[in-house]
């Protein structure tokens, strides 16, 4: 009797945590993945996202869920070869590079633009098959701000643009510039008024959306005092006028736009800024109430969503590597990017067969203004990274190995100083950086390791080292990981060498292993 009674509730039970455990969390990815703009065609869903001053820019991913994405390619190798770009002369572009891109899908060709402050201009390219390519490339001045691209029904194109006063012009029909004869014209006076005055971060990254026949435009605004706030505006005409209100004001997710599902569901795509891992995406409900787009539950970002799991970021999102390339494959999986332009003569997979080799040719001042440093992401809660080192080959001055970069960097590698090797723990937190502990080194392989923990915000980063990959010591001290604006992402594992007296020498990396468990300091 007992177990007749039980049974149905057991059943219940367990149906009801089968759910939870299916059901898709916020934020949908734990990692860097600011700025987004996505598009659904047929049952797959596509999305662009920033990575400023990095190289390949431009990130696409697709997912069929809308939850777990995986990388597909890049809008672009370099975005241009000018010295800010090529970490010549002394300069840098950390920041900057490209911003918040459009994609969109029209008469069958795949579009992504963005806009650059170190070209001064607007980039757009375009190809036929978004997962493998090609992609062609055109440009024309100026930088139109935090654009959105849009083609209207009649046939005419269209930029908005800006920041708090919105602005419109034309594009030509091939969407290579300014339709002749076009002027711009301003079509929101104030967008940030439905979020308040009091002043703050005016209404920017604008996206436009065509649901049955009326215009969404949706940014983001940050009042004074405030959070981080949805702005939408309706209009029946493009040009207006436009009528607006608050679209969502919670957790400071925010900056986005729409989209739907084969089954006609809609869903808003947002980020958060979080601390040292970056700008993180989020996913909220979307309701429609009288021609309005409602966001959220009650107001409010769900932790959970009725939609698939989450699975790992590995190895979609960041992955490790053992540097060993099949024929056929290329030099480096697309988890990878260069901290701006790298040198491709120095660099190698088939030099050393399993290895990545890192070449000097130039004398640098400093790590963050030396190339190529190759990146990946940090991703949360918490990450680990280990790489193994042949210093072999390095020369007096060189330093090489591995760094958490940011702004605030902290590294862990080796340097070759008067002749003598040695293991060393650089912090950045000062805004110079300094040799926080340095260990004699009598042998050529090196065994070099740094974690992250983002949990509840801690922004922690912590360096080991072993001379054989099982007895590990700490080196340095934890270092804190702000985000801070000077380089506008999150912090990224990078792999590094660099020259300061003699050029020649080079450092071979056997691996790169990203986990997301500490293995320290959990």
């Amino acid at each position: 009797m007992i177990k007749r009674f039980l049974f149905p509730i057991l059943l219940i039970l367990s149906q009801h945590l089968l759910a939870q455990v299916k059901q898709a969390q916020n934020p949908i990815i734990f990692a860097d993945v600011p700025d987004m703009a996505m598009i659904r065609v047929g049952n797959t869903y596509y999305m662009s996202s920033t990575t400023m001053h990095m190289s390949p820019g431009v990130p696409i991913m697709k997912s069929k869920d809308l939850v777990n994405w995986e990388m597909i390619g890049y809008a672009y190798d370099t975005l241009a070869n000018v010295d800010d770009l090529n970490l010549n002369n002394g300069k840098s572009t950390y920041g900057r590079g490209s911003w918040a891109s459009s994609l969109r899908f029209h008469n069958g060709t795949y579009y992504v633009t963005t806009f650059a402050q170190t070209t001064g201009k607007t980039h757009i390219y375009t190809t036929k098959d978004i997962e493998k390519g090609p992609w062609k490339a055109i440009s024309f001045k100026p930088a139109y701000h935090d654009h959105t691209l849009f083609f209207d029904d009649d046939g005419r194109n269209y930029l908005i643009y800006g920041g708090g006063k919105l602005k419109l012009v034309e594009l030509n029909a091939d969407v290579s510039g300014v339709k002749e004869g076009s002027t711009e014209q301003v079509i929101i006076e104030n967008a940030s008024t439905p979020s308040g005055t009091k002043g703050g971060l005016p209404a920017e990254g604008s996206q436009l959306f065509k649901v049955n026949g009326k215009y969404y435009l949706f940014n983001i605004t940050w009042p004074r005092g405030g959070m981080r706030t949805v702005v939408i505006h309706r209009a029946d005409k493009i040009t207006g006028p436009w009528e607006g209100k608050e679209g969502l004001q919670d957790l400071g997710v925010a900056q986005g736009g729409l989209i739907d599902t084969p089954d006609g569901k809609w869903y808003s795509y947002l980020f958060r800024d979080f601390g040292g891992v970056g700008r993180i995406p989020y996913l909220v409900p979307v309701k429609w109430e009288d021609g309005w787009p409602v966001l959220g539950e009650n107001g409010k970002v769900p932790e959970k969503l009725d939609l698939p799991a989450n699975k790992s970021l590995i190895p979609n999102i960041v992955n490790s590597d053992e540097f060993t390339r099949k024929k056929g494959e290329t030099a480096l999986p697309l988890v990878w990017q260069w901290n701006h332009n790298p040198d491709n003569n120095l660099w190698s997979v088939t030099e050393r067969k399993g290895f990545l080799r890192l070449k000097t040719a130039r004398i640098d001042s400093s790590f963050v203004l030396a190339r190529n440093t190759l990146t990946q992401r940090t991703i949360g809660p918490v990450c680990s990274g280990i790489t193994s080192l042949d210093i072999s080959k390095m020369k007096e001055g060189d330093f090489a190995g591995l760094s958490l970069l940011q702004k605030d960097f902290g590294w862990v590698g080796v340097k070759i100083e008067n002749g003598e090797k040695s293991i060393v723990m650089y912090s950045n937190a000062s805004g110079k950086p300094i040799e926080v502990q340095k260990v004699p080194l009598k042998q050529n392989t090196i065994f070099l390791m740094a974690e992250c923990d983002f949990r509840n915000r801690a922004d922690k980063g912590y360096f080991f080292y072993s001379f054989d990959a099982k007895d590990w010591k700490p080196i340095g001290e934890a270092i804190k990981m702000p985000y801070t604006i000077p380089h506008f992402m999150g912090y990224r594992f990078g792999l590094f060498n660099y020259a300061t007296k003699n050029v020649g020498g080079y450092a071979d990396f056997d691996f790169f292993k990203i986990q997301d468990k500490l293995v320290f300091n959990e």
